[in-house]
């Protein structure tokens, strides 16, 4: 069975100014050329396919014409769950006229897929809250797959928990996976995860996140999924959320984030966008290579000492996005503003790094806006008030960046 992994395609998001959207149709006829060329039997897409809960009409069309052709009319079905930017009532709405076309959208963990069939051989044979059983029209072989999209601790534990205000998320969600794979995956099968959440090795370095994704951790005392709490019946784990390609463990199976199929802030600068290619049979160990995407502008930040020095760089850097640094002992003029800007119409940021050699020595002289928004206001705080903000602030602050992006 051959399957493509992919995630986190943000459809509608703009860079500051910017819009994305015809990046965004490059890419995705990109991905659409690989499933047909790589000849995989179904797709799975894990979460935030938008990037707001209300994502703009053109967003809208794009991913239907795109997840239409994937489906190749339920020759190819595609399996998409919601993320922390989607909405969940707006990603399941289209599921009756969807599942016509081999189209599965799942929107809550406790979600349930009623059992159909498609004139072109595609089953769902068996489902339960988060899990569902498929038969795919070319194979015999049943594919399972348990399902999680995106919930914050608080949901998670109403839609899954037994009412103990206490239980710790990731056991409870090892306890709902590993009940779901007790009952249906047995080894004649090929028994896959897809998640939407932040993974980690237990005890290993901490998977580094986008910055305009940072708020969905350790939010509310919300705590890291461990590898160890995937059941060791699951082959592969095919999850969304951070936007790097990422191979989270081997153990007990190959756990992975796909990445974004774009570069979507400048803390992605110059990384490389990858899909993910899985053959796995039953009982065997699933096998998986990265394919990496072509379409799409490099996100690049430069830092230059001088005008001059910048607009050599960016008339040989057409096209690309920048977030530009210049190293000044004043503020950029309005001249040189309109020269850096002439050069170049992919300027996402002018950052002017002023250096005020005669500034106290309590106050900030210069203001690092590469920073991620946490520390930004962190440095705020130690600049009205000469001290660094207590973890209750800390906490107090990311509570408000996701009460934001929840709304």
């Amino acid at each position: 069975m051959r399957i493509l992994h992919t995630a986190d395609w943000h459809l509608g998001k703009r860079l500051e100014g910017f819009s994305r959207i015809e990046e965004q149709k490059e890419v995705l006829r990109e991905i659409c050329e690989i499933a047909e060329s790589e000849q995989v039997d179904v797709v799975l897409i894990a979460g935030d396919l938008f990037d707001n809960f209300n994502p703009p009409t053109e967003a809208t069309e794009l991913f239907y014409k795109t997840i239409k052709r994937l489906a190749c009319n339920g020759k190819r079905p595609v399996v998409a769950i919601a993320g922390n930017h989607d909405s969940p009532d707006r990603i399941e709405a289209p599921d009756p006229l969807a599942r016509e076309c081999g189209i599965i959208f799942v929107g809550y963990p406790h979600s349930v897929i009623h059992p159909f069939s498609l004139e072109c051989n595609l089953h769902v044979t068996r489902s339960d809250a988060g899990f569902i059983e498929l038969q795919l029209p070319d194979s015999e072989i049943p594919l399972r797959l348990l399902l999680t999209p995106y919930a914050n601790e608080f949901r998670l534990k109403t839609y899954l928990g037994d009412g103990d205000p206490e239980q710790v998320m990731r056991e409870l969600l090892a306890s709902c996976w590993q009940n779901l794979a007790d009952i249906y995956c047995d080894d004649k099968g090929v028994n896959l995860l897809m998640a939407h959440l932040y993974m980690m090795k237990k005890d290993g370095p901490a998977p580094e996140e986008p910055d305009d994704e940072r708020p969905i951790v350790h939010i509310g005392g919300a705590q890291a999924v461990y590898s160890e709490n995937v059941p060791a019946q699951i082959q592969y784990v095919a999850m969304g959320h951070l936007h790097r390609q990422q191979v989270v463990d081997n153990q007990p199976c190959p756990i992975v984030y796909s990445s974004s199929p774009l570069a979507y802030s400048f803390s992605e600068a110059n990384q490389t966008k990858y899909v993910m290619l899985v053959e796995v049979e039953p009982s065997q160990a699933a096998s998986h290579r990265a394919i990496p995407l072509s379409k799409g502008k490099k996100l690049l930040r430069q830092r230059f000492e001088g005008i001059e020095e910048a607009v050599d760089w960016l008339e040989m850097n057409p096209n690309v996005l920048v977030e530009l640094t210049i190293a000044t002992d004043t503020y950029l003029t309005a001249t040189e503003r309109k020269q850096l800007y002439a050069a170049h119409d992919g300027i996402v940021t002018l950052i002017p790094e002023v250096f005020n050699q005669n500034a106290p020595s309590s106050k900030l002289s210069n203001i690092d806006l590469s920073k991620g928004i946490e520390e930004l206001f962190t440095d705020f705080f130690k600049f009205k008030h000469t001290q660094e903000p207590n973890d209750r602030l800390i906490n107090l602050f990311r509570e408000a960046l996701a009460s934001e992006d929840d709304e």
